[in-house]
Formats: C-alpha cells, structure tokens, sequence
C-alpha cells in the first residue's frame, strides 16, 4: 500500500497545480485590469478567463491523450504545459500574450481532470479508492491555499509583483514533472490496450499471487461485454451520463469558482481593504484545506452521498446569509464569516465527491470519456460563469448573484436525495455494469 500511495500522491499533485494556477491570478486580478486599462468584459472574458477556456478545451480532448498516449505520459506533458504556462506569463507584456500563456495552462488543468482522477481510480483497492482520488481534491485546495499566501507574501514585492505571483508556479511544476517520471502505468490501463505482461509486472510490486488473480478476472470478464464501438451517448450509458451532467453542472453553479477567481474583490466589496481583503483569502485557504482533510478521512467511511448532504446544507445556508450580508449591508467582517462556512461546505461536499465519483461511475473502457464529460461541463460552466462576476457586481450587485447561486445549491439538494446513488467500496467494473443496466433516472439504486 505504501507504493500506491505513493503513486497516488505523485499524480494528486496535478491537482496542487491546478489549485495553484486557478487562483493565483486573484492577486493579479486589480493590478493587471489597472495596467492594462481593459474594460470590465475584456478583463474577465480574455485577461481573467482564458485559463478557463483553455481548461474547457483541455478537458474535452484530454479522453484523447489519456487513452492514447497513456495515464503517465499524459500525467507528464501535463506538467510541462504548466511549465511553459508559468514562464511564459511572468514575462508577458501585453494581454494578449499573457491570455496566450494562461490558456496553456489551462490546458493542463483541463486534461489533469481526466488524467489523474482515472490514474489513481484505476490503481487504487476498492475499499481505499474513495480517498485516494480525494487526494486530487486535496492538493487542489493546497495548491489554492499556497497561491492565496504566495499573493500575500509578494504584494508590494515591487512596482511588477504580478509577475512574480504568476511566475512562482514554475518551481512546483518542475518538481511535479520529475516526479511523474517515477510511477508506473496504469495496470487497467494496460490490459485494456492487450499488454498483459507489464501489467502483471506492475501489481506484482503492490498485490500478492492470489490478489493478483483476482483484479485480472474482475477486469477480464468486465471485458467480455466491451464493445469497441460503444461510447458514452449510447442509451445504455444514459444514467451514468446524466449523473456526470448535474455533478459537474452543480458544482459550477455553487459560484465556487466564481468566488475563487475573484476572492480579494468580492472582500473588497464588501468593505475590506486591499491588505485585509488578501488575508482574508488565506483564511479561506485554510478552512478550505481543513474541512478537505475531514472529508478524504470520511468519504469511504460514510460515503459520497452523505458528504454531499452535508455539503448541500451548508451551500444553501451559506450563501444566503452572503446574499443578505450584501443586501441588507451587514458590514465587512460578516461576508467573510459567511464565505469560510460556503468553502467548508464546498470543501467537505461537492469539492471532496465530485472527481472520486466521476472516476468511478464509467464502465472502464469508456472511463477517459466519461471523465472528459464531466470534465467538459465542468470547465464550459467554469469558463462562463467567472467571466460574468464583473459585469453582474456592477449590474445587478453581488447580493442578487449569491441569492441565485443558493437557489441552485437548493436544486443540488433535490438531485442528492432522489437521484444520485451511493458508490462506496464497490469495484469499478462492478460499478460500471451496475449504473449502465439502469436504462433511466432510478429513485431506488443500491449497491449490491
């Protein structure tokens, strides 16, 4: 086990850059607009939002590499694109080419979606996966706490602080990119493109004979009822598609990236100054680490779909006491009271289950796919929602925009008490034949 967790942490790192890539731009946002004078929408859409464009493009044609070239090498290029990303804004001089250098980024991120959940889904036990996979989420929320005090800690560094907040991220993504060299293939992986031997080679580091035996059957018979031209829209996979569309589109309509992208502001706006608006980021941070450690230790406990309940409660309390802390001006330090009990819910609920659950739902030949799916509307609704929060603050003020986002997370409740089922210490190709002979939304689902 300790090989696999290994492996594991190794590919959850991808996570830790996109954490890190997704908000360290907030303590560019004010800097970079003032700069370069961009309107309120160029600013958002292209300067603020083409990571996010390009994490959309990432994730609806990261199934490609990931099933082509492999989970490791994937895993690898990954890296390499944060890299050149990092770089290559530090020394960006306009915002065009900045935009240029962070859709790179977001490239990355989008196919480490894919790539890194079905990586550590695919080598880790039954009974572990639920963490493991977690671990993606949570070096996500590391990498976002270190950006928000690596922000911190270079403001006023020097009359260009911008490019050293962006251009730090190059160091942990060198050290990513070595690490990778040093895990092995994924073994479902493998037997799926017929190379049995390396296979074997690699479960014999981790499992006994007998143990051995066992993953090879269950992935065998699996096989059996693959079908090569079989893809996700086929009727027979319509529950588990539906399930990846209103996780993903769920998530998004929580605002959590909305208010990751733009933290210091929405601080700002509600009353604090630019110094406190910043460290109140890194409290956010820091809720948002704690209650992901929480939820990786309960998530093969008490399963994904009581998080989800949990995290779905604190959402729609959360939200609307931000709503009206706007509203009804309740004053600067409400907002932030508010806002780490809406990242603890997010942290404990949809940001712990939503890539675990994803990774898992998907027979395995068609789990690159099923993930670039979820990935996809994830990645479209993160790219466009952001890129609104300027105008709409302005338009229609925050109060309203946290009203609608609760009203969304009341809907998410609905979808986890009646639709959604439970996954936990079930076997992936168990999994896989279980959601797909459901052939519409079932209200009783158990698992066997």
């Amino acid at each position: 086990m300790k090989r696999i967790y290994f492996w594991s942490i190794t590919a959850a790192m991808a996570g830790f850059l996109f954490g890190f890539d997704t908000v360290v731009i907030s303590g560019a946002d004010r800097a970079l607009q003032s700069l370069w004078g961009s309107s309120d929408v160029f600013h958002g859409a292209i300067v603020m939002g083409m990571a996010l464009w390009g994490t959309v493009v990432g994730a609806i044609l990261g199934s490609l590499p990931t099933n082509g070239i492999g989970r490791k090498k994937t895993l690898f290029w990954i890296g390499i694109f944060y890299t050149i990303s990092a770089v290559g804004s530090a020394f960006a001089n306009d915002p065009i080419n900045f935009a240029i250098f962070r859709f790179i980024g977001g490239l990355g991120v989008g196919v480490s979606t894919i790539a890194a959940p079905a990586y550590i889904s695919e080598i880790a036990p039954a009974k572990d996966r639920g963490k493991l996979v977690a671990l993606y989420q949570f070096n996500i929320v590391f990498g976002i706490l270190i950006a928000y005090l690596s922000n911190y800690l270079l403001n006023g560094i020097s009359e260009n602080a911008w490019r050293w907040m962006v251009g730090v991220e190059a160091i942990p993504a060198i050290v990513y990119t070595l690490m990778v060299l040093g895990i092995p293939k994924s073994p479902r992986w493998l037997l799926m493109k017929n190379r049995k031997e390396e296979a074997i080679s690699i479960l014999e580091l981790v499992y006994t004979k007998e143990k051995i035996e066992q993953f090879l059957s269950d992935v065998e018979r699996d096989s059996v009822t693959d079908n090569s031209v079989d893809n996700i829209f086929m009727k027979k996979f319509r529950f588990p598609l539906v399930l990846a569309f209103l996780m993903a589109f769920f998530n998004q309509f929580s605002g959590i990236n909305a208010f990751l992208y733009y933290a210091p502001r929405i601080f700002e706006e509600a009353g604090l100054g630019e110094s406190a608006a910043l460290l109140s980021s890194i409290g956010i941070g820091v809720t948002n680490l704690i209650f992901t450690i929480l939820a990786v230790a309960l998530i093969d406990r008490i399963g994904r779909k009581k998080l989800m309940y949990f995290g779905s409660i604190g959402y729609i309390i959360s939200l609307s006491m931000v709503a009206c802390a706007f509203v009804y001006d309740w004053g600067g330090v409400t907002v932030p009271i508010f806002l780490f009990l809406f990242i603890a819910s997010h942290a404990v609920g949809q940001g712990a289950v939503i890539w675990v659950f994803i990774s898992e739902i998907f027979p395995n030949q068609l789990r690159g796919s099923g993930q670039a799916f979820g990935s996809s509307v994830h990645w479209i609704l993160a790219a466009i929602i952001p890129s609104f929060i300027p105008i709409l603050f302005t338009t229609i003020g925050p109060g309203i925009v946290f009203y609608f986002f609760a009203f969304m997370m009341l809907l998410q409740f609905l979808f986890v008490i009646f639709i959604m089922p439970e996954t936990k210490g079930v076997s992936l190709e168990n999994l896989g034949r279980q959601l797909s002979e459901i052939k519409a939304l079932s209200f009783s689902y158990k698992k066997n």
